[in-house]
């Protein structure tokens, strides 16, 4: 089932809704997952929001051997667990969004990426973490690649407003075990991998989050993002597709503010 969160374009202003998508139509739901509850929308009626409101998003850093070495980070011992850090609810984008190119970044980078979305609370020692799980969407880790550099704790290269694209819906249905993820700009093909080359797969990712960390519903896990990245200039269009997804994330780089 594909779960997608929307407002009515006729009601910008409107409480944003969940519904079913199929045939391309919204069948509304009273929230992600439940029974739908309305009358059926067309989707051109409708402009699609990220499809999660989470408290956190955990990222895996240094997740696909070829991303390791392309970033010169693999002349030591592999790791031996997810390296993660966090992005804040402010850097969630819409699909379709227009991302300001930040003044402070003279390298503004992507790295698509597959993302899980929390369904259940999971506390710290649960033991299916694989049943907590709602689905899966596609998503962009935006990051300042020079601030990366001098940021000791990445907070101004990966957290700022808007710095996480994420949709167009969730798919429940979706096995994470062995998917392509394709980045692609201006529609060329800058990064094609598989999830079956993942360091640490999705069950080994959320296991290690729940030594120590609790996930709450509508909580955003990015996997890891495969070799490929580069930069994005003002006036590129940046899609994202993952296997079995039935859509693209796709988002375009504005001007730089004054």
């Amino acid at each position: 089932m594909k779960i997608a969160r929307y407002v009515l374009k006729s009601r910008e202003n409107g409480k944003p809704a969940w519904a079913r998508v199929e045939g391309g139509f919204l069948y509304p739901m009273e929230f992600a997952g439940g029974e739908t509850n309305g009358n059926p929308v067309r989707i051109e009626d409708a402009r699609l929001l990220a499809p999660a409101i989470p408290t956190k998003i955990v990222c895996v850093g240094q997740n696909y051997l070829k991303h390791i070495q392309e970033m010169g980070h693999d002349k030591g011992p592999l790791p031996t667990e997810p390296g993660l850090f966090l992005k804040g609810p402010n850097t969630l984008a819409d699909p379709e969004s227009v991302i300001p190119y930040p003044a402070f970044t003279k390298e503004f980078h992507y790295e698509g990426e597959l993302a899980i979305v929390i369904d259940k609370r999971m506390k710290p020692g649960y033991e299916n973490p694989m049943d907590g799980i709602l689905g899966y969407t596609a998503a962009l880790d935006m990051t300042a690649r020079d601030r990366q550099r001098e940021d000791l704790q990445w907070i101004m290269a990966k957290s700022a407003d808007l710095f996480c694209p994420l949709g167009p819906w969730i798919e429940t249905d979706l096995d994470p075990g062995d998917v392509s993820v394709k980045t692609m700009v201006n529609g060329t093909i800058r990064q094609d991998g598989r999830t079956d080359d993942l360091l640490f797969p999705v069950e080994r990712i959320l296991s290690h989050i729940l030594t120590f960390m609790t996930l709450e519903p509508g909580d955003v896990v990015l996997t890891g993002t495969p070799s490929g990245v580069g930069e994005v200039f003002p006036g590129d269009r940046i899609e994202v597709e993952i296997e079995g997804l039935g859509g693209l994330l796709a988002v375009k780089i504005g001007t730089r503010p004054d």
